[in-house]
């Protein structure tokens, strides 16, 4: 059993800030526990913009405080984000975040994620995998 909060990993390996410096996360569940998802507490900042692709996964996310507007940048289509509203990237679709107020959320990755990515210059996470025990 894992038992661990969001401020037991503030400031360690598990708390990313973004190089865009656009959003930070704090990875609660990685590949290494070995769970076949990720779990992490995201913010993206108000006022800034993160394209995002996920080629490699398919990730879930609940807002559960502020508010972003969300393009699928595939369709065009727009949605405003608040909270208790969810979105599901189960076609691998290509995405632009634009938060009105700083944007908490929770994410599910599959596959989970190891803690170490970062957006490319596509915004794709490459896939990165824990070595076997």
């Amino acid at each position: 059993m894992i038992v661990r909060s969001f401020k037991d990993i503030e400031n360690t390996e598990r708390h990313i800030k973004s190089a865009s410096g656009t959003w930070e996360s704090k990875r609660i569940v990685l590949a290494k526990e070995r769970a076949g998802f990720s779990l992490h507490e995201t913010v993206l900042y108000a006022g800034t913009e993160t394209s995002m692709w996920y080629a490699n996964h398919i990730e879930a996310v609940l807002c559960v405080e502020g508010e972003s507007e969300l393009t699928n940048d595939e369709t065009g289509e727009k949605h405003l984000i608040t909270p208790g509203t969810m979105y599901l990237l189960d076609g691998h679709e290509k995405h632009t975040m634009r938060p009105i107020t700083d944007f908490r959320c929770i994410c599910v990755f599959n596959p989970p994620v190891t803690g170490r990515e970062d957006h490319d210059e596509n915004g794709v996470y490459p896939l990165l995998t824990e070595p076997d025990d």
